[in-house]
């Protein structure tokens, strides 16, 4: 294990950083402080509001914590250039999303709301909070959606920054190491939420690899230390990921029912709630790959949502807001890993100190089974 990672936290266990308000200040401090790398989601947040979490977080902790960021994304083929504001102006945005807009008419009567702006902006702030970042440095930034430039990455490393990237396949790590990142994030087909693909093609739907078989490919190709991410409930799962070649662990699902957690209790009571039995992959929400509970809306729509991300994430938004108010979790974004049953209701720094127990408990009996054989 790279001590340059295992330098900035006690116990092998990361907590995945959750876009959309779950991973917030007081659960990050409360797993940084059990032990664990607590995460931030800087995703969906301006530049400033990042800045002010990361103020209140280093309030509540001194221990080492991580920031994420989303890579901007590509121009959508078939985009328009932009609006004329003429009335009869083709709308900024590919056929294919404006199509989706009119299979959501149904939605935006059901909950009397409007569809947002399929054009609100496609570099998440990337530029403004990467500046933030250089000139407040944190012990750690992650990536998502992509690989950042080579310079970008020295950038942070000089500025005393330990960087990692989400790769789902053996490519896309390749891909990181010689971007000259510090270390992978290996991300298999069970995570919940988005995957970290570094681009959606929708003709490689179906053909994505589960995270043990992708560890053993990652472990081949790339020489930097792994974090394993993807349906990662308990510790003997943390201990074979270990055993499999990975540094550490990293768990969204685990925390997302903790009482520090953001998540909207609808989405914390669903992950148990035997009304939801199962997760898909779905564009549904945001037009990108994401694993979710499969729900009306994800069943409804999800068949028909075009490989358009952000265009269809700003255009669902106030519909999963106004599901969420409404208290409809039938019509919200429940993104959840395949091991969504296995969620306990602890507190998030007991749940790491558990979860740090089962890894001790897994390894002793592997060596005992060892010594038995």
């Amino acid at each position: 294990m790279s001590s340059a990672l295992t330098d900035l936290f006690v116990h092998p266990i990361v907590q995945a950083p959750m876009a959309g308000g779950v991973s917030v200040p007081q659960l990050a401090g409360a797993v940084a402080e059990a032990g664990g790398l607590g995460f931030l989601a800087a995703g969906y947040k301006t530049a400033d509001g990042m800045y002010q979490e990361i103020k209140q977080l280093r309030g509540i902790t001194g221990r080492p914590f991580g920031v994420n960021l989303f890579m901007p994304q590509p121009e959508y083929p078939g985009a328009s250039t932009g609006s004329t504001g003429a009335a009869d102006a083709a709308p900024p945005y590919g056929a294919a999303v404006e199509v989706y807009a009119h299979q959501l008419a149904g939605e935006v009567t059901w909950y009397d709301t409007e569809l947002g702006d399929p054009d609100s902006g496609r570099d998440d702030g990337y530029d403004a909070k990467l500046a933030v970042l250089l000139d407040n440095p944190v012990p750690v930034v992650s990536f998502h959606f992509g690989v950042p430039s080579p310079d970008v990455l020295d950038s942070l490393r000089r500025a005393g920054t330990f960087t990692l990237v989400t790769a789902t396949t053996a490519d896309e790590a390749l891909a990181v190491q010689r971007a000259g990142a510090d270390a992978v994030i290996v991300q298999g087909v069970e995570a919940g939420g988005h995957q970290g693909t570094h681009r959606d093609n929708p003709e490689a739907d179906g053909s994505a690899v589960g995270l043990l078989s992708l560890l053993a490919q990652v472990r081949e190709t790339v020489d930097l230390p792994l974090v394993a991410a993807g349906g990662i409930m308990r510790g003997s799962q943390i201990a074979a990921v270990l055993a499999a070649g990975a540094s550490a662990a990293q768990l969204g699902t685990a925390f997302l029912a903790t009482p520090e957690s953001g998540a909207h209790a609808l989405h914390k009571q669903a992950l148990t709630n035997p009304l939801f039995v199962r997760t898909e992959l779905t564009r549904a929400f945001s037009g990108r790959p994401a694993r979710g509970l499969v729900n009306r809306f994800l069943r409804e729509h999800g068949p028909y949502a075009p490989a358009a991300y952000p265009e269809v994430h700003h255009l669902t938004s106030p519909l999963r807001k106004k599901a969420a108010t409404s208290g409809d979790a039938q019509g919200m974004a429940l993104w959840a890993g395949q091991g969504h049953r296995m969620a306990r209701e602890l507190p998030a720094g007991e749940l790491v100190a558990v979860l740090a127990d089962e890894i001790a408990a897994a390894r002793a009996a592997l060596l005992d089974g060892g010594e038995a054989s």
